[in-house]
């Protein structure tokens, strides 16, 4: 494993539901959010927010109801504006191409990091186990990523017995998930984001991710 930075490696291929809408400029780039409805094999569906340059845009323009495929890694941010989630996840592209209609929709997301808070362990009220993660994975250039990972099962079992700042490789999906939040006497739809593991690995090596959360 690489000392200095983990890897980070999607691919997700779906139909978009909107046209493009701008989100920020960097670095002299725009960049814009789109979304992209996955779906899953249970019939369900991922609805998943893409950041997309303008200059992909330019190369492979975008339209909502048409297939689309992207490669990219999941980032994160803190929303210090006060209005929404506080950690924001997205999808980064990398590449970008049109899908053809008989592709299957792909939701694969590969992460190599570092566990950077205490596993939580827990049953649903049906009695399902679950855990959850927070795993960092660092960028080429300094930043890291920490990312809201749960896994099920025999997998979540495993997981609890792990420590902060193992090193760990997981592959599973970027998905969705709606929920009700309370805001005084109202009660708002929010949607969440997080990575569902569905195979962890401990690594020997241990990950260099920084300063941990």
């Amino acid at each position: 494993m690489n000392a200095y930075w983990n890897e980070n490696a999607g691919r997700f291929v779906g139909r978009v539901l909107s046209e493009p809408v701008f989100s920020h400029e960097n670095h002299g780039e725009d960049y814009f959010r789109v979304m992209l409805r996955i779906g899953r094999l249970s019939g369900s569906a991922d609805t998943l927010p893409l950041l997309v340059s303008r200059t992909q845009l330019e190369q492979t323009p975008v339209f909502a109801g048409e297939r689309l495929a992207a490669e990219g890694e999941v980032r994160s941010f803190n929303n210090r504006s006060g209005v929404g989630s506080r950690l924001v996840l997205t999808v980064f592209v990398r590449a970008l191409c049109a899908a053809e209609e008989d592709e299957p929709d792909c939701n694969r997301l590969t992460l190599q990091g570092t566990l950077c808070r205490v596993p939580v362990y827990r049953r649903t009220p049906l009695g399902r186990e679950i855990s959850d993660l927070t795993l960092a994975v660092n960028r080429r250039y300094g930043r890291s990523d920490y990312l809201p990972c749960i896994c099920w099962g025999a997998v979540a079992r495993a997981c609890a017995e792990l420590n902060v700042g193992d090193a760990l490789r997981l592959e599973g999906r970027f998905q969705s998930r709606g929920y009700i939040k309370k805001l005084g006497e109202q009660s708002v739809s929010r949607v969440a984001y997080e990575v569902s593991a569905m195979s962890v690995e401990r690594l020997e090596e241990p990950a260099f991710a920084g300063q941990t959360k």
